[in-house]
């Protein structure tokens, strides 16, 4: 994790117990709010890129095709393999 071993995982954590002793808890509770909150801002970024992307192309496009084209999702999902599958021989 992080490209950190085992003992500097140890003294991180000792740090954190002598910092914030009893209240480590709260803070986690803290940080982890931040943290998902600052991923719901990121999410909502890529998905204001993703919409103004989808705009450029269909007026790139100039016609009512695009919307067909380019589908009305919001999110565009890759497709699976296009190669058939493995089947052994018998």
């Amino acid at each position: 994790m992080f490209g950190l071993g085992p003992f500097e995982m140890v003294v991180i954590g000792v740090i954190a117990v002598l910092l914030f002793g009893s209240n480590l808890p709260e803070v986690a509770r803290k940080f982890g709010g931040s943290y998902r909150e600052f991923r719901r801002g990121l999410n909502d970024v890529q998905q204001q890129f993703k919409t103004a992307e989808r705009e450029a192309k269909n007026a790139f496009l100039g016609d009512e095709t695009a919307s067909t084209v380019m589908g009305d999702d919001d999110e565009e999902e890759p497709s699976g393999p296009v190669a058939p599958k493995f089947k052994p021989p018998a």
